[in-house]
């Protein structure tokens, strides 16, 4: 016969196997890939593409490639709002859906019936507006759509999230890069560019679709009945934060790491290498093939030894990455594939991780603050870095591509410092990062 002390209560069902977190952690999956497949159009080879079509110098298109850089600070925003907004849903939802259809419109700015001058302050206009609507509410979405995922599983699904987008975007890149190329072989480049916009539109309401199928959560439906943390409170749980401020100069130095050189490879491949947009697709695919291989290893290796392990590793990557394009010319093209390979490979334990290493060492109360904080920090550091970059190459190239009598590029130049940045970003993340206490939550 059972005794009182025999009979155990059964365990009450995790709310992350619930339909409703199911179905959210779907949608949410899909909408990083439509989310994906806009910024496939809005960045890298195709924006660099309409950008020299209507006239635009070298380094100004530098500037432009890495405003999403300068774009991070639009994060401050969220600092003031995130606590006061009652509706998170319809909130992120209204201006993440803006700032794609701004993406999309950037394509028919060639069709504008006005000068260079003119065209050009279309496309910053537009480009910084889109990235304000996108990052106002980034930390929202990201806390938004992960609080479905349990937090034992979180770099797990954010690996299986990514493979998703990348499998789809390398089908997708390929198609696109085909078509574009096809448009310009016949002299009609603003056709290539009405069949972006069309698409990019396409994608937009794909997105829209499956952020109204994300439920709320039952952790969003408890905050929203929460107090308002004063601003005070705020800057004492983040700045006044020892860890969390190393966790800031990581973010400082990889954004200006990458952000010094990377704006300038886009022209470069195309100019220099003379690569088209669909060779420089298949290029890029490569290296997404093998992001894809990895991405799921590097996320349960991060969720086993720490977030701060994983970006440690994928820093090294970048540094082969970034040596790549160092020894990369018009004569040794072919090398461009191994930046492509390995700088797609260290996202893998990048792009997650820099965002989930918040939860390590800051109360989840905080994270959209926190993440803002941080990446809007790291955002504005990158931007000077950027144009400390431009003027650079600039130089170079005003001197006919050659330093001290060496024949070089400018951008073989602006990636050595960039490697240089790289290895003391290593160095920082296993020496202090590697040493912080880490949160469970």
């Amino acid at each position: 016969m059972n005794t009182k002390e025999d009979i155990v209560a059964p365990e009450a069902p995790s709310p992350f196997d619930t339909p409703e977190y199911r179905r959210s952690r779907a949608a949410y999956r899909l909408e990083c890939m439509f989310e994906y497949f806009v910024s496939i159009f809005a960045g890298n080879a195709f924006l660099a593409n309409m950008l020299l079509y209507i006239g635009v110098e070298d380094s100004l298109i530098m500037i432009i490639s890495s405003f999403i850089s300068l774009a991070f600070l639009f994060q401050l925003a969220s600092l003031f709002v995130v606590q006061r907004i009652v509706r998170i849903k319809r909130f992120v939802i209204t201006f993440h859906i803006t700032s794609q259809v701004l993406f999309m419109l950037l394509y028919l700015i060639p069709f504008l019936p006005v000068g260079v001058e003119n065209k050009t302050a279309a496309v910053i206009v537009c480009m910084l507006v889109a990235y304000l609507a996108k990052y106002l509410v980034f930390s929202m979405l990201y806390k938004w759509g992960n609080s479905f995922v349990d937090p034992e599983h979180r770099a797990a699904y954010s690996a299986g999230k990514e493979i998703l987008s990348l499998a789809t975007g390398i089908v997708l890149s390929l198609l696109v890069g085909y078509v574009m190329d096809a448009f310009t072989a016949a002299d009609n480049q603003r056709g290539g560019f009405l069949f972006a916009a069309a698409g990019m539109l396409i994608f937009c309401i794909c997105d829209f679709v499956c952020l109204i199928l994300i439920g709320k959560g039952i952790k969003n439906k408890t905050e929203e009945k929460r107090e308002v943390v004063p601003f005070l409170t705020v800057l004492r749980e983040t700045l006044g934060n020892r860890d969390f401020r190393h966790v800031i100069v990581l973010t400082v130095l990889w954004d200006v790491a990458r952000y010094f050189s990377i704006g300038s490879f886009g022209t470069y491949r195309q100019e220099e290498l003379a690569y088209t947009v669909g060779i420089i697709m298949v290029i890029d695919n490569v290296g997404h093939l093998a992001r894809i291989f990895i991405s799921r290893p590097f996320g349960r290796y991060s969720d086993k030894r720490s977030y701060a392990k994983g970006i440690e590793l994928a820093l090294i990557l970048a540094v082969i990455a970034f040596a790549f394009v160092v020894v990369t010319t018009p004569a040794t093209r072919l090398l461009i594939i191994g930046y492509s390979v390995f700088y797609a490979c260290c996202f893998a334990g990048l792009n997650q991780n820099m965002q989930n290493i918040v939860y390590s060492y800051v109360d989840s109360r905080y994270f959209v603050q926190a993440s803002a904080i941080k990446n809007s920090i790291g955002g504005i550091c990158g931007f000077v870095a950027t144009l400390l970059g431009a003027r650079i190459l600039d130089a170079v190239q005003a001197a006919g591509n050659t330093v001290l009598g060496v024949k070089v590029y400018g951008q073989q130049l602006l990636a050595a410092g960039s490697v240089i940045l790289l290895v003391i970003a290593i160095f920082y993340t296993h020496l202090v990062i590697g040493k912080q206490r880490v949160m469970k939550q």
